[in-house]
């Protein structure tokens, strides 16, 4: 992590203790983040960042000041990013949670948020040639409700995925519902196709409503790709003939193993070449 942080839109040093033992987001997951690419001073999928962002804050009954906008936010990113010298690369985390007060008492709705910047990785960069090797995460399911959507700071069911993939060497696990359809990976949204046609289950199946999945079905769909919002089993992903994740920080990451099976790139590589290649 780099050496400064932006605190409630003050820049202070990454080392310097800013959290209560009582804060509601340490404490209960009491929040959600956004998770951004920033390449050459620009923030690619804003608009889809921002938009979900506030719908999110919304549905968990935040109180927004004029303060806390879209345009302030991109500029304390912006100038985080030129603190830490992170202009033309950077990872932010935006992490917006309530503050410290018990689980009983009134809460106070009004924001607090903190903005963390990082580098990108250097596999981010380029289509990843040799392949995710994934699994269906055995230990856990996703619940499917209002909340399900929301990148929220309650983030135990991820982390003990990414931590089975790491134990087992594998690149990322894919998470199935409580209905015991796939739902999504553990840091990125799922695609298939089968046949020319590009599936992916649709946000009723809980899957975290990704800035990149939403851009790159409006362009499927705009740009004549046969593309299908649909729920789909282990079943149908063992069958279909590509498989790729895709987040706002790598884009579209092909998937050449879902345990010993075996998928080709031919389509997924395509995709990239056309949609991710010059977006950022």
């Amino acid at each position: 992590m780099d050496r400064f942080i932006n605190y409630n839109g003050n820049i202070i040093s990454s080392e310097e203790k800013i959290i209560s033992a009582d804060n509601r987001g340490f404490k209960y997951g009491d929040g959600i983040f956004e998770t951004i690419r920033v390449a050459n001073d620009n923030i690619p999928l804003d608009t889809f960042h921002f938009e979900r962002l506030f719908l999110g804050l919304k549905l968990l009954q935040f109180n927004i000041p004029s303060a806390f906008s879209a345009k302030n936010l991109t500029a304390h990113i912006k100038e985080l990013c030129k603190k830490n010298n992170r202009q033309q690369s950077a990872r932010v985390r935006l992490t917006v949670f309530r503050g410290e007060v018990t689980i009983n008492e009134a809460t106070n709705d009004i924001p607090q948020f903190i903005i963390q910047t990082d580098n990108i990785p250097a596999s981010a960069l380029h289509f990843n040639e040799e392949g995710f090797v994934t699994t269906v995460f055995p230990r856990g399911r996703k619940t499917c409700d209002i909340f399900s959507n929301l990148k929220s700071n309650n983030f135990l069911l991820y982390s003990m995925a990414m931590r089975y993939a790491h134990e087992n060497k594998l690149n990322e696990t894919i998470l199935l519902n409580s209905k015991e359809n796939i739902c999504e990976g553990s840091i990125a949204n799922i695609f298939f196709t089968k046949n020319k046609t590009i599936y992916t289950p649709p946000l009723s199946e809980g899957c975290v409503a990704g800035t990149m999945r939403k851009y790159l079905v409006e362009k499927f769909k705009t740009s004549g790709y046969e593309i299908s919002e649909q729920r789909c089993t282990v079943n149908d992903l063992e069958n279909a003939d590509e498989i790729f994740l895709t987040n706002a920080i790598n884009g579209i990451r092909w998937v050449k193993y879902l345990g010993k099976k075996e998928f080709k790139n031919e389509q997924t590589r395509q995709l990239y070449d056309s949609f991710i290649r010059n977006l950022f």
